[in-house]
């Protein structure tokens, strides 16, 4: 019997599309999605009892591998004194000291729910610090369902206000949302010539990893750097998946560039519903109780999450040998993939930084979202549905990433590997 299935057709008749997240319900590659019931390393098994290299990794926060011990420990610790409390806790200020300490240019943390809250958040206060209402973000980047981000480009991409990407959208809170084209600063400046004295900030991934994996080009962010401090605007890192897992510091330990305010999502929880943003005293004191700029919680600083991503984090902390470890598995895999293509023909692109990769189903380079959406949909489709037939789990959509864990093996990385080039030859048949 095929439990997934079952399980699938009782979700569709409870849950929106039987699912609580839309990616999850595969209608991308074509397929009903697999229920999973554990995950242990760097490996999933499904209710049927399937087991598959895992490179979705809860998209992103399990860098460490799945149930690694010490967070599993420390959330059973946590769990004993209770689960939420509505007050503060000495572990809200254990991970916020923590992650001052790993993360340059931060002085101050807030934590929230989830990346979206944070976004929503960061962006509240930017426009409260600035007194400004217009905003930047990218063609391609994902920055959570928050209205102000369920925007895409006017009729001439960068000329135009931004109008709803989705229903129940007002088209006045999209027009404040303007959009530019990813490693292209000519498209920034732009609109802040459009827009002189109105744009409060940039939200940016620092690496686009809701379009695949397009990692910045040289000077990209340095350009964007420059342009917020010409004009007055804040530049945030949207690091949801960047933060703690480039590096230490996130993308701007990494690329050397200075944000004014960074999001953090699921990471800093070990996987548990958390997220935060983090910026200077002064810009962070905008906040209340401390400003007029208001956000709350009550599940904020939830004492098993704080249990959690302080055990990630203190971890990563002292074992900074993970991020070479994680990044060299990355360029094995990336590499090796790489030599299935040439050996195949297939026409497919590999992008790969830090321990993100992602392949692209076109033989033109990569480096923005009009180069993403090249991509033969139809062709990762088919590649999803015999890749997870050789035991591989991938994301069930083409602009997703591959997250690479501490916890894969080599030999996890080499049957990965055998089984693209097996599916590739089939593929170009």
């Amino acid at each position: 019997m095929d439990t997934s299935a079952v399980l699938f057709e009782r979700a569709k008749k409870v849950l929106p599309g039987g699912v609580n997240s839309p990616v999850r319900a595969y209608r991308a590659v074509g397929l009903n999605p697999r229920f999973i019931a554990k995950a242990d390393g760097a490996y999933i098994w499904d209710v049927d009892g399937n087991r598959y290299i895992d490179y979705v990794c809860s998209w992103g926060p399990m860098i460490l591998g799945h149930n690694h011990p010490l967070i599993r420990e420390a959330v059973e610790k946590a769990v004993q004194d209770g689960l939420s409390f509505g007050a503060s806790t000495a572990r809200e200020v254990e991970i916020a000291e923590l992650m001052i300490q790993m993360v340059p240019n931060i002085e101050m943390v807030r934590m929230v729910n989830s990346g979206t809250e944070a976004v929503m958040s960061a962006l509240r206060l930017a426009r409260g610090a600035t007194g400004r209402d217009k905003i930047i973000k990218f063609e391609g980047c994902y920055h959570g369902h928050t209205d102000a981000m369920l925007v895409k480009a006017g009729s001439s991409a960068v000329s135009k206000e931004g109008s709803p990407s989705s229903a129940g959208v007002p088209a006045n809170v999209a027009a404040d949302t303007l959009v530019a084209r990813y490693n292209d600063l000519q498209s920034v400046q732009q609109l802040f010539d459009q827009y002189p004295g109105q744009i409060a900030c940039i939200i940016v991934e620092p690496v686009a990893a809701n379009m695949g994996v397009v990692a910045p080009n040289p000077g990209f962010l340095e350009g964007l750097r420059a342009i917020c401090d010409k004009e007055g605007a804040l530049l945030i890192f949207d690091e949801v998946i960047t933060g703690f897992r480039l590096a230490k510091g996130g993308a701007q330990e990494f690329f050397g560039v200075k944000a004014d305010i960074v999001t953090f999502g699921k990471i800093i929880g070990g996987g548990m519903p958390v997220g935060a943003y983090a910026g200077s005293k002064e810009l962070m004191e905008h906040i209340a109780p401390c400003g007029s700029v208001y956000q709350a919680g009550t599940l904020s600083g939830n004492p098993v999450a704080m249990a959690a991503g302080l055990a990630q984090l203190s971890y990563l902390n002292s074992h900074p040998e993970v991020y070479e470890v994680i990044a060299s598995k990355a360029v094995q895999l990336a590499n090796g993939m790489r030599q299935a293509v040439a050996e195949t023909g297939a026409n497919v692109r590999i992008n790969q930084i830090g321990s993100l990769v992602a392949p692209f189903f076109t033989a033109d380079s990569v480096e923005s979202f009009t180069d993403a959406t090249k991509s033969d949909l139809n062709k990762y489709a088919a590649y999803f549905m015999n890749m997870l037939e050789q035991g591989v789990y991938l994301a069930p959509a083409q602009f997703e990433a591959m997250f690479v864990s501490y916890a894969h093996t080599d030999a996890d990385i080499e049957n990965t590997i055998l089984a693209a080039k097996n599916v590739l030859q089939k593929l170009v048949k």
